[in-house]
């Protein structure tokens, strides 16, 4: 563990200022949402939320762009927002990969009923995701990692979806056993999650940076839904399962 941490540490050295300020606008983002939700009133933290899906997202991009090859950068930055709206719009509709669920008119602007920002969403997180495939699995191969990756982006939606649903962002018609979500939902993403890795994930990733944005998403979920917004059943096993992926990172040989 110990060698795992002084490698990423040596890594996270040559991230670039841009990047570096990125991050700082959309962690302090994040931590102004409940701020912005107090001051503004109900319903005002969909711009603190959309605001830091956008800099998070931003972020990852930067990160993609600075490490990987331009075209295959490029591919990922574009592919997977591409994808995720597919998915969504499909899922939204048919209720495949992930039940029966369907957008409000809370998240603007949508296109086809699916707000804009989900597609970044899945941006900002799939990345990150790779990295926990990456260390878990070592340097060699795709589909390991991409499995190992869909596990993980699916450990985040275990924060997620609660949130989302308590803010009314999209409902589920028939409900599910965990906390109304139904658990097919988390084997969508799970399974969604595998197929965009598997089409966009590389073994050059730089596996540092973005296991950075994994964990200080993991912290802010965690403190949000204890701390700020009540969510304590989600706070708990979205914390659990997000953190389990980072200690096995952190455990895994170097």
């Amino acid at each position: 563990m110990v060698t795992t941490l002084q490698l990423l540490l040596d890594e996270l050295t040559h991230l670039s200022p841009v990047a570096m300020v990125m991050g700082g606008a959309w962690v302090i983002v994040m931590i102004l949402v409940p701020v912005i939700k107090w001051v503004l009133g109900e319903g005002a933290e969909r711009i603190g939320i959309s605001l830091g899906v956008l800099f998070q997202a931003t972020l990852v991009a930067i990160i993609l762009f600075e490490s990987l090859h331009p075209l295959r950068a490029t591919l990922a930055v574009i592919g997977i927002p591409f994808f995720g709206w597919a998915i969504e719009f499909v899922g939204s509709r048919t209720g495949v990969p992930f039940g029966d669920y369907h957008y409000t008119d809370v998240l603007q602007p949508q296109i086809r009923h699916v707000p804009v920002i989900i597609p970044l969403a899945w941006l900002m997180m799939i990345p990150p995701a790779w990295s926990v495939g990456r260390m878990l699995a070592g340097p060699a191969g795709v589909i390991l990692p991409a499995v190992l990756a869909g596990l993980a982006f699916m450990a985040w939606d275990l924060f997620l979806d609660p949130q989302m649903v308590s803010w009314d962002f999209w409902r589920w018609r028939k409900g599910g056993a965990y906390l109304g979500i139904p658990i097919l939902n988390f084997v969508g993403w799970f399974a969604a999650g595998t197929v965009v890795s598997l089409l966009f994930y590389s073994p050059d990733i730089p596996a540092a940076p973005l296991f950075l944005v994994y964990v200080v998403t993991w912290i802010l979920q965690t403190i949000g839904q204890l701390v700020f917004w009540r969510l304590v059943v989600s706070g708990i096993v979205g914390s659990l399962a997000m953190g389990a992926f980072i200690l096995l990172s952190l455990l895994a040989p170097a």
